[in-house]
């Protein structure tokens, strides 16, 4: 068992996640698009960001909470929408939920979930939002999301940076794909992680439960041209909650969202797993703020790897921002113990990093806290 008392960043959870899992599974977690440009370019640009510190003022009563879409949180970040994510460890859905529900964030669903949506919301209750993708059509979109919609499910994203699965050289060397091909190399990968694998099996090898039952393969790399401006207003006329859009890295497309009713967008390079040639999400935030103007409500990720670079993103524009691979990682790394490790730094990350720059509120955080005025 991993004493958390020696984790101190993502970078550990990192590494004890690839100590723990098999190589199939700690590759489609950390794995990108491509030759994975675009997800160290996420991480280049949150690097050469820079924060101004200030001097003499009264820090000593700072306060995270932060609204957004109309609920109120004890944090500016949540867990955003990831697939398969019981692969981590089990019940690792449920991990997440609980945590969500303690520490009052927002938590993310996707539509490749492995564990009942009603069995998260149960335990999430508003805090759960649901992640729609469309596979097969606008009818079959349509109809997963008044599932959601009858499941309690409030605040719906839906993702639109998927037109197709796009190629991972990782899983394709690693020959991943659901349910698992099990030829040699994934007999000895599996076998030489015995912990993972006999946990894994007892506990239900995770598979997509809102993939239709008659299918027995999930094909990720299939099509998902069903997401089109015209189902945009299909959705907004049958979800009665928020709609987020997320995946936005156009201006047009930031704009149109807006027009179209939608009640946030959600600027994402999707972690650099879909187009490796994109640019990096912190670096066209700024540029969508400016033509959406300071009201309209935007998250963000791709790239955050600490406390720090939620300030960045707080100062270059999002509102909110959410956290894929460092949560996964501290999952595996150790359970409910690691996750609720990682949460905690970030929290404190953010705390320290308020105290640097003299500010006390979250709504305080904008480009003056940025070194050099960068907008």
């Amino acid at each position: 068992m991993v004493n958390v008392d020696k984790i101190f960043d993502s970078n550990d959870v990192k590494w004890l996640s690839q100590k723990k899992l098999p190589k199939l599974i700690y590759d489609f977690i950390e794995g990108a698009t491509g030759r994975e440009v675009a997800v160290k370019q996420n991480l280049k640009s949150f690097d050469e960001i820079k924060l101004l510190p200030r001097s003499l003022r009264d820090v000593s009563k700072r306060n995270l909470t932060t609204e957004f879409l109309g609920q109120k949180f004890d944090q500016p970040f949540g867990i955003s929408p990831m697939g398969m994510c019981n692969l981590t460890c089990p019940k690792a859905d449920l991990i997440m939920a609980k945590a969500s529900k303690e520490r009052n964030f927002p938590h993310g669903i996707s539509t490749a979930t492995s564990t009942r949506l009603e069995e998260i919301h149960n335990i999430s209750d508003k805090n759960a939002w649901f992640q729609l993708y469309v596979f097969a059509g606008a009818e079959s979109g349509l109809d997963l999301a008044k599932k959601a919609q009858l499941a309690g499910y409030e605040t719906l994203i839906l993702t639109v940076d998927v037109p197709q699965g796009s190629r991972r050289m990782r899983e394709l060397r690693n020959g991943f794909q659901v349910p698992f091909k099990m030829g040699l190399s994934q007999i000895l990968d599996l076998s030489s992680h015995p912990l993972w694998s006999l946990k894994t099996l007892i506990a239900g090898i995770p598979k997509p439960v809102l993939i239709n039952e008659s299918e027995d393969r999930f094909d990720r790399k299939a099509l998902r041209i069903g997401a089109t401006w015209e189902f945009l207003d299909k959705l907004r006329l049958i979800w009665k909650g928020k709609i987020i859009v997320k995946g936005i890295l156009s201006v047009d497309d930031a704009k149109r969202a807006r027009s179209a009713g939608m009640d946030a967008i959600w600027v994402s390079n999707h972690g650099g797993r879909q187009l490796d040639a994109a640019p990096a999400a912190i670096e066209v935030l700024p540029i969508i703020r400016d033509a959406l103007g300071d009201e309209f409500p935007i998250a963000f990720d791709s790239g955050i790897r600490d406390g720090s670079d939620i300030v960045k993103a707080l100062a270059k524009g999002a509102n909110f921002t959410f956290l894929g691979r460092p949560i996964l990682h501290s999952l595996a790394a150790a359970g409910g113990p690691g996750l609720e490790k990682i949460l905690s730094i970030f929290y404190e990350d953010i705390n320290v990093v308020m105290a640097q720059i003299g500010i006390i509120k979250i709504d305080e955080i904008n480009s003056s806290v940025l070194s050099g005025g960068q907008g």
